[in-house]
């Protein structure tokens, strides 16, 4: 068994764990451009009838 599903944590949360610490692991010249990749941003689309259905402003 490995030893992430041993304590607990499935892929996703042990990679996200590894990442972050492999980030703070970076000279400050490189940390600045990786800590941009941490962050993440979603769109969500409402769909009607098969079709996204787009909001009008």
């Amino acid at each position: 068994m490995s030893a992430w599903r041993a304590v607990g944590l499935n892929y996703i949360n042990y990679s996200n764990i590894a990442a972050k610490v492999l980030r703070r692991a970076l000279k400050p010249e490189l940390r600045a451009e990786a800590m941009r990749r941490d962050e993440s941003r979603i769109r969500i689309t409402p769909w009607a009838n098969g079709k996204p259905a787009h909001e009008k402003e």
